[in-house]
């Protein structure tokens, strides 16, 4: 029964007292109060209703939430007061968000979770196993089908996949790729990014060298795996040296994308952040549509351009143009302050011309690694940690070129650690 109707039944009951004065008064304090409910069950800002963005954020005092919300635009939240504070350890921010569903893998118990706001908490719906897993990349191949990538736990030496039916929870199946173990000097491989084209599987990868218990570096070369799709056998594989470490966990940042002609882009990430190969540059490098080969003329090269240091995270606003998130090497010391430093940057990228058109001007942001852009109605919502003006979604229209504050996440706020859009 919708609220409006509840409302009408109330008046009904009421007008029926003898004293029509005060059942009136009270029949239009009730009315209002259920309009006042049917406009939150109509906006979602009242509780059942699936909100359009979900944002996850790190407390001052290390507690974490999840917070969901009809608008970025405007307004002040506070986590402490509407987010759901999320009490288990099994959660982190690499999570898997669709269609108001979060999805995370807990390897300590083997299982694939799945996960829904309700009213009080983040509610576990179902779970599938999944045994000697970690996830480096996630895809969907439709709308309930996922399909991951990642490596065995026990030494990241073997890259696997598993296809699972996220409607029920099913693990259609699970295997290993035939992607050659490191060898030699190195000691672990990383998958960055994956991609379909109808009956054919791209898999970008690379291979790293343990130095010490903290310490570790990148192979100079860019590998990317062809595979027939969906037998998972292997095509061939092809090998870049331009740049290293393509992509990244892309639970964490995005790293590629589709422009509106099908070409495939995906960013390089070398920097100390990811590679610690920071004598290689970070670029842009392109699939184009219809190939299975990298596009051998094309490289936008990052490090190399008026930007002169290296970039994580890459977001696609249409037209060719995409903003990354850059850092300011002159601003951090090194890795034990690179994710407390405000020392990132954003720049509005031309991918056709291969040109920077310009910084955008938005606070130094700090987070090293996060899902901090989503591009939805000519808007890019873009989320700042700033020491100096607090933690904002700051809105760039794309078709005006304008920047301008939007929703503030205040109280017990850090970080803003990643934004999401739930329904699209």
């Amino acid at each position: 029964m919708s609220l409006a109707h509840r409302a009408d039944l109330i008046i009904t009951a009421v007008m029926n007292l003898s004293t029509k004065k005060i059942a009136f008064q009270f029949a239009s304090v009730i009315l209002l109060a259920c309009l006042i409910a049917c406009q939150e069950e109509q906006t979602g800002t009242g509780s059942g209703i699936q909100k359009k963005y979900s944002i996850y954020i790190l407390g001052k005092d290390a507690k974490e939430y999840i917070l969901e919300t009809n608008t970025l635009d405007s307004g002040i939240l506070y986590p402490e007061k509407t987010g759901h504070e999320i009490n288990e350890k099994e959660i982190d921010r690499e999570l898997i968000v669709r269609d108001g569903y979060y999805y995370l893998l807990n390897r300590k118990k083997a299982v694939f979770r799945k996960y829904k706001v309700a009213a009080t908490e983040l509610k576990k719906l179902a779970s599938a196993p999944l045994e000697n897993f970690s996830v480096d990349n996630y895809y969907w191949i439709s709308k309930d089908t996922l399909l991951l990538t990642g490596l065995n736990l026990t030494d990241f030496t073997q890259v696997k996949y598993a296809l699972i039916k996220t409607d029920d929870m099913k693990v259609l199946t699970i295997g290993d790729l035939a992607i050659p173990r490191p060898s030699g000097k190195y000691t672990s491989v990383s998958t960055g990014f994956v991609e379909r084209r109808k009956k054919q599987l791209f898999v970008g990868y690379t291979y790293h060298q343990q130095l010490g218990s903290y310490d570790y570096t990148t192979s100079d070369t860019t590998y990317l795996a062809l595979f027939n799709y969906p037998q998972m056998t292997i095509r061939r594989i092809d090998k870049d040296i331009r740049s290293t470490y393509p992509g990244g966990t892309n639970m964490v940042q995005p790293y590629s994308f589709n422009d509106e002609k099908g070409n495939y882009y995906f960013m390089t990430c070398p920097g100390i952040a990811l590679g610690n190969r920071a004598d290689r540059p970070t670029g842009i490098f392109r699939i184009n549509t219809g190939e299975d080969v990298l596009d051998k003329k094309y490289f936008f090269n990052i490090s190399g351009s008026v930007i002169n240091n290296h970039a994580y995270g890459i977001w696609y606003l249409g037209g060719g143009q995409a903003i990354i998130r850059t850092e300011r090497k002159d601003l951090f010391k090194g890795l034990n302050d690179h994710y407390s430093a405000a020392h990132f940057e954003f720049y509005l990228l031309d991918l056709y011309a291969g040109k920077v058109l310009k910084k955008l001007a938005l606070p130094l942001d700090k987070g090293t690694r996060r899902a901090s852009i989503i591009v939805s109605g000519g808007i890019a919502y873009i989320s700042i940690n700033s020491t100096k003006e607090g933690n904002y979604i700051w809105l760039y229209d794309i078709k005006t070129d304008s920047l301008r504050k939007g929703l503030q996440l205040s109280g017990n706020t850090d970080f803003i650690m990643r934004i999401d859009q739930l329904k699209k």
